[in-house]
């Protein structure tokens, strides 16, 4: 499997990992020490082959994800979960202990954060699908985003995190209705 855009993540580990993965050029953030070269590089890539942010899931991923996407317009974002990241010995959490396997799947399911047109999802929507408000909401939001690909979101952050991804109502009615399933 070939990247053709430029995948940025937190350091070498990541780019090791990577490179075991699939064919891809990265850059390297130095982890949260990024700093205004690095982020004129990742704008020369941007506009030379495109982005992929894929920083690990946790705080210091998402600072660097956020600065990216802030500095550099127009960049896609890939997505691991916090299990997936997880090391075999719990040593901790990054892309650099992902499978192989998950890390070619999140690459594959790549978004585009864009504001194109506003998605008509509401947050009364996210009320009755039990994502927010209710004993079930965190379990229910944990599923969602894994198995949206977008990242684990808190109830305020999911309303944001759907329409930037631009899921659709249908979409999401459509995993909510295998979620709730499974519930049963």
């Amino acid at each position: 499997m070939q990247i053709q855009e430029i995948i940025v993540v937190e350091g070498k580990d990541d780019t090791s990992k990577i490179k075991q993965a699939v064919k891809a050029d990265t850059i390297e953030t130095n982890g949260s020490a990024i700093n205004q070269q690095i982020l004129d590089q990742i704008k020369h890539a941007q506009e030379k082959r495109g982005i992929i942010i894929f920083t690990d899931p946790d705080y210091p991923g998402q600072r660097i994800r956020n600065i990216v996407s802030e500095a550099v317009p127009g960049c896609k974002h890939a997505f691991l979960t916090k299990d997936e990241a997880r090391g075999k010995y719990d040593k901790g959490i990054g892309i650099e202990h992902a499978s192989i396997e998950t890390i070619r799947e999140a690459l594959s399911q790549v978004y585009e954060l864009t504001e194109l047109h506003p998605v008509e999802i509401t947050k009364e929507d996210l009320i009755d699908f039990g994502l927010v408000g209710g004993p079930q909401a965190k379990v229910r939001r944990e599923k969602l985003t894994r198995k949206l690909r977008i990242g684990y979101s808190n109830g305020k952050q999911l309303l944001k995190r759907l329409h930037m991804f631009q899921i659709s109502k249908e979409q999401l009615a459509k995993e909510m209705a295998m979620i709730l399933q499974e519930e049963r």
